[in-house]
């Protein structure tokens, strides 16, 4: 068989898959019939306007088309849960081959993601794990066998004062240990802890004030006289919204490499828009950190990425802690989507502090124990809870505090982009902590589960 190619289209988060089984069940039978009977504009009337604009019909009639004269029709299927919360999987026989075909639905019930994978028999992925504690390499190896060839994750567990690496690699269809406490993965949204560490810094040092208005370091007005604190930038209470409405978001493979500081002053002169109903209230936002990341440099006369190394990355030692993926070499390990793919690295400039550092795990540990040093107060104030989301969840300076169901307080913040998913967790009570980096993109729920599920085996 010609080898098989395959597509992933706008992949959209839903909560709520659990309850939507009976819809995953209608519409999918539906692909398949259509599927088989080559009813393919029926299959495009199905997606989701962002599918539409994503795989025209042309493309669409192109790709099924091609698809079936390469595997056949299909013949059965089997659900085998959903994945990464996004989307259900279905192992499907077709007459030449056995592929998985995932597929996300919207809350009107129109496909938004198409998936179409090789399927992977999970019992044929081997365990090599041997040498690690057996209840951490379950826990490894139950996660990782989900994931692409060539996945890496880079993890570091604190306990009893010190730290365990466990790094491990899918290759060849074995999960095998790796040493990779040292490879420099994206960190993703883990940056906003480190950009609140830098306003921290600089209200410790009496330098700014939390509730100042960041207004009075721009040449000219928001739109509508809008004051925002460095406060609420932080603890994402400004009402800004996620992304800025002038981020060109065509070239997700980079999506903010052309957003500098002329867009941004654009958006907060002309376009800035405040949702007063979110206002004062949490809502998570890109814009918001990044903003506070490039007011923070403004503040004091320098880039933000150089107030970063300075209050930061030297502060603490972090010598393996960059603002480029440039000039890395090997030591970079390279980024893919989730179905293992090669992607580029994302590029920031103005926006850098929502998401650009690029770290190791034996850098972050530098970071977690420092945490867990009284003497600095900095890191101190970002844990202090400045808003209340929920019963679960508080807000610091960048930090989420969740309280976890057996009553304990943690500290947590995940990161992922277009080919890097982590998650880190702290408890402070117990000085424990679990960093996890990986190489893949969009699987965050999965590594944020394993990140709690090993923190929990800190306390057995």
């Amino acid at each position: 068989m010609k080898r098989l190619f395959y597509i992933l289209i706008l992949m959209i988060l839903s909560s709520h898959l659990t309850a939507q089984t009976e819809n995953y069940i209608v519409s999918f039978e539906q692909f398949q019939k259509n599927f088989n009977t080559g009813k393919y504009d029926e299959i495009f009337n199905s997606f989701s306007s962002e599918m539409k604009q994503s795989l025209p019909i042309e493309k669409n009639k192109q790709f099924l088309s091609g698809l079936k004269n390469q595997v056949g029709n299909v013949k059965s299927t089997e659900f085998m849960g959903y994945q990464q919360s996004t989307y259900a999987a279905y192992k499907t026989q077709f007459e030449k081959g056995i592929l998985m075909v995932n597929i996300s639905l919207d809350s009107q019930h129109k496909i938004n993601g198409l998936f179409i994978k090789p399927y992977e028999d999970p019992k044929k992925i081997i365990n090599v794990l041997s040498s690690y504690p057996k209840e951490i390499a379950e826990a490894i190896y139950s996660t990782a066998v989900k994931f692409p060839e060539n996945t890496q994750l880079s993890i570091a567990v604190i306990q009893n004062g010190k730290t365990d690496y466990y790094g491990i690699i899918k290759d060849h269809n074995s999960i095998k240990p790796i040493e990779n406490q040292n490879k420099i993965f994206e960190i993703g949204s883990i940056s906003k802890v480190f950009t609140s560490t830098v306003l921290a810094s600089l209200v410790e040092s009496n330098k700014i004030k939390l509730k100042d208005p960041i207004n009075s370091y721009y040449s000219f007005p928001f739109k509508e006289n809008r004051k925002i604190s460095f406060e609420e930038l932080a603890n994402h209470t400004s009402g800004l919204p996620r992304l800025p409405q002038n981020l060109n978001l065509l070239n997700l493979n980079n999506p903010y490499q052309g957003y500098h500081t002329p867009e941004l002053e654009d958006y907060l002169k002309n376009l800035m828009t405040i949702d007063h109903t979110i206002s004062k209230n949490f809502s998570y936002s890109n814009l918001g950190a990044g903003l506070l990341g490039y007011t923070l440099g403004l503040s004091q006369k320098t880039t933000f990425q150089n107030l970063l190394q300075k209050t930061v990355f030297d502060q603490y030692g972090m010598t393996q802690s960059f603002t480029t993926s440039q000039n890395l070499g090997e030591t970079l390990i390279k980024g893919h989507n989730i179905n293992g793919e090669l992607v580029s690295n994302w590029d920031w400039d103005v926006l850098f502090g929502a998401g650009g550092i690029l770290s190791t795990a034996g850098d972050l540990v530098k970071f977690v124990n420092a945490q867990f040093n009284p003497k600095h107060k900095e890191l101190a104030l970002t844990r202090n809870p400045t808003f209340t989301v929920n019963d679960q969840t508080k807000i610091g300076l960048g930090w989420h505090i969740i309280t976890t169901k057996n009553n304990k307080e943690v500290l947590f913040h995940n990161g992922g982009t277009g080919g890097y998913s982590s998650s880190m967790t702290l408890n402070m009570e117990n000085q424990t902590a679990v960093i996890i980096l990986s190489n893949v993109a969009s699987i965050n729920e999965s590594v944020d589960h394993l990140c709690f599920e090993l923190l929990a085996q800190t306390t057995k």
